[in-house]
């Protein structure tokens, strides 16, 4: 009589090797190359700010992503050095905290690697850098705050808390075509329409913030429009507030933190939730989702910022409704 062979034992021993030698396999870890304009002290709210968004989504860096930093510390020839040699990392993504001449220059050096916009200043359709915000068509795709949009609203929300301003200094980097084109186009209109006098001073480094307020005293503004576009305004922020206070000029930003460093008011796009969204399409990409296919997204939530402390230190008192409107105040 012939013995019963039973295979199930062996297909348990079989199916549990299997298990096993998929577990030890080691998952893919993801390489982000992380591209910012500024130097890391500067950078790094925004870059915590990614990085917590990107953790809550399940990207934990040392385990599913790696991610490679470099700066530009302000120096705009440095863009397409630093794009190429992320490039050459064989980074799976790129996340490029600067303006459009940078993003341009991460462009330049890949056209299939993944390119994720944190909030662009300018249009970047009038830029090039995508065919359209709902098909961005190449490999880059992210957001745009659009921030020269917004000069209209910054300068009548100026002009409401400080009702006798009549001549507006704009600070413009000639080199940041977003800067210009808001100086042209955008801002004329909304002066006219709020009879305002604007008074342009270019600005190329940051050496020429001093220089300017120097001169301005010959032409005395009755307040300040920082343009929020491009890394030089951002990266000197601070400065911008100091000298302004130091002028008791009100001066109008595009971001929060010229606010919070002093400046005395801000209008633009909640930048919380702008990195929130950052992390959204670093996930989509890295889960097989095309930049092509994944829509441009401007801002849907605004803040309305007031430093209450400047006002009082420039001896402007700010209408009440004009302070029910501020999404945060500065005591």
């Amino acid at each position: 009589m012939k013995k019963k062979i039973t295979v199930l034992p062996l297909c348990a021993l079989l199916l549990a090797l299997c298990s096993l030698a998929t577990a030890q396999q080691p998952k893919k870890i993801f390489r982000i190359g992380y591209l910012s304009a500024l130097d890391p002290s500067r950078e790094s709210a925004r870059a915590d700010a990614i990085r917590l968004a990107l953790r809550e989504l399940g990207y934990i860096e040392g385990r599913n992503i790696a991610i490679e930093y470099r700066y530009g510390e302000e120096k705009r020839d440095r863009a397409a050095a630093l794009a190429a040699e992320l490039v050459r990392l064989k980074v799976d993504i790129f996340v490029v905290s600067a303006g459009g001449n940078w993003i341009q220059a991460v462009k330049n050096a890949t056209k299939t690697i993944p390119i994720v916009m944190t909030g662009v200043g300018m249009d970047p359709v009038e830029a090039g850098l995508v065919e359209s915000l709902a098909r961005p068509g190449g490999n880059v795709t992210g957001i745009t705050n659009l921030n020269p949009k917004l000069g209209g609203k910054r300068l009548e929300l100026l002009k409401e808390a400080v009702p006798e301003l009549a001549r507006v200094a704009v600070f413009y980097d000639p080199v940041a075509p977003s800067t210009v084109l808001e100086l042209k186009e955008d801002l004329p209109v909304a002066a006219r329409a709020l009879k305002l006098t604007i008074q342009p001073w270019e600005v190329r480094d940051a050496a020429g913030y001093e220089k300017v307020f120097a001169a301005m005293d010959k032409q005395r503004p009755d307040g300040l429009y920082a343009h929020p576009s491009g890394s030089l305004t951002f990266a000197n922020g601070k400065r911008i507030a100091d000298l302004a206070l130091k002028s008791r000029l009100p001066s109008m930003y595009g971001r929060r933190e010229a606010v919070e460093a002093g400046g005395f008011m801000s209008y633009g796009a909640d930048v919380a939730e702008s990195y929130r969204r950052v992390a959204y399409f670093v996930d989509r990409i890295l889960k097989g989702a095309k930049p092509a296919d994944l829509p441009v997204e401007q801002p849907t939530k605004f803040e309305f910022v007031i430093n209450l402390k400047t006002g009082k230190q420039i001896g402007v008192t700010i209408p009440p409704d004009v302070l029910a409107r501020a999404t945060k105040i500065i005591r």
